[in-house]
């Protein structure tokens, strides 16, 4: 579902771009958030929760929540509801904890 013709703003989504979700293309809008473009192809499965283990996605829109962190360009823990979509993009699920990268120091 796209607004493409708002009755207020106009006409909207007019750049489309391919993205890809777990190696499968959607069409997508350079003006979206990977969230909206993936609720807008259909699929609502974000990743899992780590306590109880159920299906995560779009909660709260607006940056607030973890609900819909994923795996975007190889950069894990990202907040789709707030990144914007780019050509070529490649998303996949969060179903654990993020990779925590360190260099020795810290120990």
């Amino acid at each position: 579902m796209h607004i493409e013709n708002h009755p207020v703003l106009g006409k909207q989504l007019q750049d489309p771009v391919t993205i890809y979700f777990n190696n499968k293309p959607y069409k997508a809008y350079k003006q979206q958030t990977v969230a909206a473009a993936l609720i807008a192809n259909g699929e609502k499965k974000f990743g899992l929760s780590r306590k109880l283990i159920q299906s995560r996605g779009l909660f709260c829109s607006r940056g607030r929540c973890c609900s819909c962190y994923m795996t975007v360009d190889g950069e894990d823990h990202v907040r789709t509801c707030m990144k914007r979509v780019e050509e070529g993009m490649e998303i996949y699920p969060s179903f654990e904890d993020p990779e925590v990268r360190r260099d020795g120091d810290g120990d």
